[in-house]
């Protein structure tokens, strides 16, 4: 090769290595999924968040309408409530962003509601019940600790509400999950309201 070619060869080479064309796509490839997560991670949790909101709100507003007696249990009244009646109600406060399957009051998988009469507020349980899944690895809700036995006028009433909140990003999920259904590959958000009140002595 002469001498000629070989210079105008280096020209290029020379070219080549100082050229930034392409850099900011290659930097962005870098970055893509790290920004990603974060985009997808907030977005995820405000959703989650609005929905525990949501559903906090609902049953401060049941909790109020069993409190006042616009809401009864086994009265022999036109405001009396069953358990699946009840459900369908609360599945109506929230249905502004979840929305309840057809099936949902009658025969729960994603939201339990837990209302129950107590003695005195320090018998009130702190703790959420959750049950070992998946040969000890996870937890789920435990339903068989969930029950219905509201009291009526001046007696005391723990209610709490649980929704199985299904979370979308799969990059996400182990960071914010903290329950999974026996069985289940993917894992949910629990999320959990709870009001503690005495009824009113109502007629």
């Amino acid at each position: 090769m002469s001498a000629e070619g070989k210079a105008d060869r280096a020209t290029r080479l020379g070219r080549l290595f100082k050229s930034s064309e392409g850099a900011t796509a290659i930097e962005f490839a870098i970055l893509a999924i790290p920004f990603m997560m974060i985009v997808f991670a907030t977005f995820e949790t405000f959703i989650a968040f609005t929905g525990e909101q949501l559903v906090s709100n609902a049953v401060d507003t049941m909790a109020r309408r069993v409190r006042t007696g616009q809401i009864t249990f086994g009265l022999s009244r036109t405001t009396d409530m069953n358990r699946t009646q009840f459900r369908q109600e609360f599945c109506n406060q929230i249905s502004v962003m979840i929305t309840c399957s057809a099936t949902e009051a009658a025969t729960p998988n994603k939201l339990w509601i837990d209302l129950e009469q107590v003695t005195n507020f320090s018998d009130i349980p702190t703790n959420v019940p959750l049950t070992p899944t998946n040969g000890g690895k996870t937890r789920d809700l435990d339903t068989s600790k969930i029950n219905f036995t509201p009291g009526g006028a001046g007696k005391i009433n723990m209610f709490r509400a649980y929704y199985r909140w299904p979370i979308t990003t799969d990059l996400v999920r182990p960071y914010i999950s903290n329950i999974q259904q026996e069985g289940a590959t993917k894992g949910q958000f629990l999320i959990v309201a709870t009001s503690a009140f005495q009824n009113e002595n109502y007629p």
